[in-house]
């Protein structure tokens, strides 16, 4: 590939490299669509706790000078997904780059782990990244393969937006303020179903292997569905996916945070929603009715996916049923799987990131 776009914002950005560094000016690149701002809404707030810093979002589809001297000018930049022209961009030594990334653990093999022509422009981008943050020091080494960054520039201090689960937080208001929004019962346990994309397009149809009227007649009187479909099934998947059966599409609501807060159980199959909802010890059931097809022909685990999971696998409707209808979870599982996961589940991931950008950086 050229990166010929990603070039350009490297020529525009160099206008702009003997910019003076201000010190208490913070950016955080982002696209307009905010995707993932999670992890930046926390940083921001634990710098807000520790003095007057100046905070600035660089809009990677929403380019201008001004915003480039910004950029320039700032003496932590984070990140929180992939920005290609990163490995075009010359910072100072007075820049301090991070990559947050938005998701915790590791699951679903990804970057350079599994793209080998990307290697070459992942390791460019490495070289302008001063820190890649982790939730734990077990996956270090499939995080320096994925983004192709030398292991010791990989800090396993945790991941902001999961402090989020230790605030206070009304759960029955939630709840409540759920069921009205959908229609349904308070009483109602509430499962949900979030399935991952699928390259093969028969695979994303999730009802044409959950059969919602068994469902229903087996489970109905003590859980509802609520089924959020991945954002890629929308942009990519040519099907309607719906059922006249009863249940609610949650796909579109805003937080889904607070949905495996008020949700009982977790239906997943490889999502990596997996890894955060492991560490409210609630159980997960694995829907895979295509298994063998998508380990054979998608990108791979960095683990025994069969073996891993914190929780039961299942491949037919009747028998993910049979496992939610008689409570057929192991929750040690669940424990030994967090484990691998993270290192501190203690609702201080933001404040140990900027302690430690203060103490080495600041």
């Amino acid at each position: 590939m050229s990166y010929l776009k990603h070039k350009l914002y490297g020529l525009m950005f160099s206008l702009f490299k003997h910019t003076d560094v201000e010190k208490n000016r913070i950016s955080f690149i982002i696209d307009s669509r905010e995707s993932f701002k999670g992890n930046l809404d926390y940083i921001k707030k634990e710098f807000e706790k520790r003095g007057n810093f100046e905070f600035h979002f660089f809009y990677k589809d929403k380019l201008s000078f001004s915003s480039f001297k910004k950029l320039a000018s700032s003496k932590y930049i984070f990140l929180n997904d992939n920005f290609f022209p990163l490995a075009f961009m010359k910072f100072g030594d007075e820049n301090t780059i991070v990559q947050l990334w938005h998701a915790p653990g590791a699951s679903k093999k990804f970057g350079g782990s599994v793209d080998i022509e990307s290697r070459e422009i992942l390791s460019k981008i490495s070289e302008n990244t001063d820190y890649l943050i982790v939730t734990s020091e077990n996956i270090i080494g499939y995080y320096s393969e994925a983004f192709q960054m030398p292991e010791s520039k990989i800090k396993a201090l945790g991941l902001p937006r999961m402090d989020y689960y230790f605030e206070n937080r009304d759960l029955d208001k939630l709840k409540k303020d759920f069921c009205q929004k959908y229609g349904i019962s308070q009483d109602k346990k509430i499962i949900l179903y979030a399935p991952t994309f699928r390259d093969e397009e028969k695979y994303n149809n999730v009802f044409s292997y959950l059969d919602l009227e068994d469902f229903n007649a087996r489970l109905g009187n003590e859980y509802v569905l609520a089924l959020r479909l991945h954002p890629k099934i929308k942009n990519f998947y040519k099907e309607d996916i719906s059922s006249k059966g009863k249940y609610i599409d949650v796909s579109g609501y805003e937080s889904e945070q607070e949905l495996m807060l008020i949700s009982d159980v977790l239906i997943t199959d490889y999502s990596s929603i997996m890894i955060e909802y492991s560490i409210l010890n609630k159980p997960t059931v694995f829907f895979t009715y295509d298994l063998d097809e998508y380990l054979k022909n998608e990108r791979g685990f960095y683990y025994d996916f069969k073996t891993t999971v914190p929780g039961p696998i299942v491949h037919t409707s009747d028998e993910l049923i049979d496992v939610l209808e008689n409570n057929k979870f192991d929750k040690s599982k669940i424990s030994e799987f967090v484990k691998t996961q993270f290192d501190e589940i203690d609702g201080h991931s933001s404040e140990r990131i900027v302690n430690f950008l203060l103490n080495n950086e600041g």
